[in-house]
């Protein structure tokens, strides 16, 4: 779903910076070669995040739902000299794909990249984070939340993405499935919740952003 005209949106592209190289033979690969490419955040998603990074400078990065790399990449251009991005995903069939790239990349040594379901690998984690990325499984989003509140450092942030859902959350007096349930219901945590302040931007498919207070 489009929330701006698609000449709007490819003018907003047009006027922001491009891809890095492996970035964008990242992006090509993910749409030839895996599944549901859509999943990918993408170029100007992608530059949104770095541009993030760039402005927090985040030590520890937490990213629940790595895909094909592309957002892990893209948060750890503005990482701290010291940062890392931990990165977990579920899916074991993807890892080959996805460390060929993060290899390449010039962050390889500060992407920690770890397979197994993220509500078991995220209690055994000891690092206090500046910035928690979900991008999974949608009915988890909640749990993702409550996992992560308490670990992120006052002042840090939490973004959740597809947040919109291809704009299913907003179409009131119609039946929704469970993943637009799910998504409401977070969205709604997140809105009653006086720890944090919050702003949902309707960039690609939707992004909350959090600050701990």
């Amino acid at each position: 779903m489009h929330f701006i005209v698609p000449e709007i949106e490819a003018y907003a592209e047009a006027h922001t910076s491009p891809e890095p190289s492996l970035l964008k033979r990242l992006n090509r690969q993910t749409h030839v070669k895996i599944l549901h490419p859509r999943m990918l955040s993408g170029h100007f998603q992608g530059r949104m995040l770095s541009m993030i990074s760039w402005m927090i400078r985040p030590r520890v990065v937490l990213e629940i739902g790595t895909y094909t790399g592309y957002s892990a990449l893209c948060f750890a251009e503005g990482l701290a000299d010291d940062g890392k991005v931990i990165t977990i995903d579920i899916k074991a069939e993807l890892e080959p794909f996805v460390r060929e790239f993060l290899n390449e990349s010039d962050y390889k040594d500060q992407i920690d990249y770890r397979i197994g379901n993220a509500r078991e690998v995220i209690p055994t984690l000891d690092e206090t984070f500046d910035l928690v990325f979900i991008d999974a499984d949608k009915p988890s989003y909640a749990t993702y939340y409550d996992l992560t509140i308490d670990r992120v450092r006052s002042g840090g942030w939490i973004i959740a993405d597809n947040v919109l859902w291809s704009g299913k959350v907003a179409q009131a007096g119609t039946k929704v499935d469970k993943d637009t349930q799910c998504l409401l219901d977070f969205n709604a945590k997140v809105q009653q919740d006086d720890r944090v302040e919050n702003v949902l931007l309707p960039i690609r498919d939707g992004l909350m952003v959090v600050r701990k207070k």
